[in-house]
């Protein structure tokens, strides 16, 4: 055998070196997440595209949906109940400052859900991180929540409302949203996936999540004594924060249930990572 012979397999054996290391299989998860990301576009825009097809107005499902609530919220606690508003916004402007993060969360929470039985056939059939499915879910939300600033800016310009300074911290409030609504989605997908009833308890959350956040109301009604506690559902922190980024100073924030709201939202982001993440070498058999 010639010495380039030998060396080269020399290098090759080098080069097949298998080197076990404590977390490295964490790392390659999350590098294998990266390089699937074309996939987790493909199946947003397949999802995006299966959403609106043979429909009548497309895409303007995205907007007419939280338009309307917004007015029948405008009507009855703005007209009806003449609920207290803070400042001298609008009340329409009011209403859909929190319709924007809440809508947005409640799609998310609906779709990631069933995201992962509704790829039941791929993921039985080929390998990918299982977290793309239900984060391909959460874009695809994520993209009718940026169509319905399409209505936000239409009511500025018809109440001839200018937002100040604060609108600048919009997109961190909006992080704060998707971090609630990717945790939650992390946790109703996986456990959907064991206990199939989650498919049916999932709307009640949504439903019951809708009435218990400040949407049609301001949480500034809520008492004292309970906002604290209040300020537990991640969604109160997102939505008053976008009322006190487009409404500006008549819209106060809460401090100590601002900082409530962002630790719970990172915690439930984290542990559902953590728990997806658990579960999901069983998905493939399960399904």
């Amino acid at each position: 055998m010639s010495d380039t012979t030998s060396t080269s397999i020399a290098s090759s054996t080098a080069e097949t070196e298998i080197v076990i290391e404590a977390g490295r299989s964490d790392l390659q998860y999350w590098h294998d997440v990266w390089r699937y990301r074309e996939l987790l576009y493909f199946l947003a825009w397949r999802d995006i595209l299966v959403r609106y097809k043979q429909t009548v107005i497309g895409v303007l499902w995205a907007v007419l949906r939280p338009l309307l609530t917004m007015i029948v919220f405008s009507v009855i606690f703005g007209r009806l109940a003449n609920l207290a508003k803070p400042g001298d916004a609008p009340y329409p402007i009011i209403v859909f400052a929190a319709m924007l993060p809440w809508q947005f969360f409640a799609n998310a929470l609906s779709e990631s859900g069933n995201s992962v039985l509704g790829n039941a056939n791929l993921i039985s059939k080929v390998y990918f991180p299982r977290l793309i499915t239900p984060a391909s879910a959460v874009v695809v939300s994520f993209v009718d929540f940026l169509i319905s600033f399409v209505i936000m800016a239409g009511l500025m310009l018809w109440y001839h409302f200018v937002p100040d300074w604060r609108i600048v911290f919009l997109p961190i409030f909006t992080l704060l949203a998707f971090a609630s609504a990717m945790g939650a989605g992390l946790w109703l997908s996986a456990l959907t996936v064991k206990y199939r009833d989650f498919r049916y308890i999932v709307p009640f959350i949504v439903q019951f999540g809708f009435y218990v956040s400040p949407v049609g109301f301001s949480s500034s009604i809520i008492p004292s004594e309970w906002r604290l506690l209040y300020s537990a559902n991640p969604m109160v922190g997102a939505i008053d924060g976008f009322r006190w980024s487009i409404l500006g100073e008549s819209q106060p924030i809460y401090a100590d249930g601002m900082i409530l709201s962002v630790c719970v939202s990172v915690l439930l982001l984290m542990s559902g990572i953590w728990y997806f993440r658990s579960t999901e070498r069983q998905f493939a058999d399960v399904i």
